[in-house]
């Protein structure tokens, strides 16, 4: 393995490097893709999740498409619909709420280098070259 490839624990996950960013100063990852969720803060940091067309969700359920294992994180937490250049985040009747840049919110739309709270986990969504 070169030295300078992504680590891949397993798809749709990367490694993530921040040292990675576009001229604007948003965070950006290499790779296909329209948009990712990078966790910065929480277990696992560090690893980026893409966020495929359609609707992902969040949670501590292991049917999520983005599983959170932590108590702070509802099974059913949040999802994130992409839609073409857009996305939304919409919290999914969670406990201990959703959070976009600290508001808490029901739904919000979002865009590179916005924080996506969730339960303990901090999210930034990043942009990909896709």
């Amino acid at each position: 393995m070169d030295a300078d490839e992504p680590i891949r624990d397993h798809d749709p996950t990367i490694a993530y490097q921040p040292e990675l960013m576009d001229q604007d100063q948003q965070p950006r990852v290499a790779g296909a893709f329209t948009f990712a969720l990078v966790i910065e803060r929480g277990p696992r940091a560090g690893l980026a999740y893409i966020l495929a067309p359609g609707k992902t969700t969040i949670g501590r359920s292991t049917e999520a498409n983005i599983f959170l294992d932590d108590v702070t994180v509802s099974r059913q937490h949040a999802s994130v619909i992409a839609d073409g250049g857009s996305l939304v985040v919409e919290d999914d009747g969670s406990l201990n709420g959703t959070y976009v840049n600290g508001e808490r919110v029901d739904r919000s739309d979002i865009k590179p280098g916005d924080e996506l709270i969730v339960g303990k986990y901090h999210l930034v969504v990043a942009a990909g070259d896709g």
